[in-house]
């Protein structure tokens, strides 16, 4: 399926590995130019050099990438003095640790809500006039399954997340969607990536079990029986951000094989 948006600009956050990249990857495939952020520079560099080889399109694809923290006031002025106008954006940072409430002081809770709650907004706030202004937009934030299912270690994202979650339920409801511009968020469940791991080895450690045995356990407990990739998690990203996606608005489309109980 051609998804109609070759030649579209997209701001990819976290894309220098894991979910960030694979969305990233979906999106060059297609033919869109990108600019990808993320800490790690020479991080970023190799996935921008990985982007531009698996670019398919006999036409040039634009893989630019800037090395700021997008949570930051600074890091965004950075990545807007390099480009201010975006067809697509895709909002992506770390997840804040995992722990027992008991242990997170107000500074936790403030640097969980600014990254995972107001950097989107931020980024929204910045890009969607533009969009509104062209007739066309896409935005997808990438937040969690535990939005859905909360997970009591995963405290400060089930709050932050949660916060991001009730505000685009109503601005992707605004006069923004009478004007071409869809807003969604997309949650992951358990895929293969760096945080999936850091997080079983920590539990690994505070339970004394394999790391091998509570991966195999958690497969188990999924019906696909097994993790998801960040390649088929770019697909998913990309479809939202397609032509044919201009009627999907305000929705959380969970990804997680068939982890979630319920029936709605």
């Amino acid at each position: 399926m051609d998804l109609g948006i070759a030649g579209r600009w997209a701001l990819v956050c976290g894309a220098s590995k894991g979910l960030g990249l694979g969305c990233a990857q979906a999106l060059v495939r297609e033919g869109v130019n990108v600019l990808i952020v993320a800490r790690g520079a020479d991080a970023l560099e190799a996935a921008a050099t990985q982007l531009i080889a698996d670019s398919a399109r006999p036409v040039s694809t634009n893989v630019l990438f800037c090395a700021a923290d997008i949570t930051t006031p600074a890091g965004r002025a950075a990545v807007f003095a390099i480009r201010s106008d975006f067809d697509i954006v895709v909002t992506n940072a770390g997840g804040p640790p995992t722990g027992d409430f008991r242990d997170w002081d107000r500074d936790a809770w403030i640097k969980a809500v600014d990254a995972n709650m107001l950097t989107p907004i931020e980024l929204i706030k910045a890009t969607v006039d533009g969009m509104a202004a062209r007739g066309f937009g896409r935005i997808v934030n990438i937040t969690s399954s535990a939005v859905k299912a909360p997970i009591d270690v995963l405290g400060l994202s089930n709050g932050a997340r949660s916060g991001l979650t009730g505000f685009v339920a109503g601005v992707a409801r605004s006069p923004l969607a009478g004007q071409g511009v869809t807003i969604n968020n997309l949650l992951p469940g358990a895929f293969d990536t760096d945080r999936l791991r850091g997080n079983m080895q920590g539990a690994a450690v505070r339970t004394g079990q394999s790391l091998e045995a509570l991966a195999d356990a958690r497969r188990q407990a999924i019906p696909a029986q097994r993790f998801g990739t960040p390649q088929e998690f770019g697909a998913i990203c990309a479809f939202l951000c397609s032509a044919h996606a201009g009627y999907i608005t305000g929705q959380n489309v969970l990804a997680d094989g068939g982890a979630f109980p319920g029936t709605f």
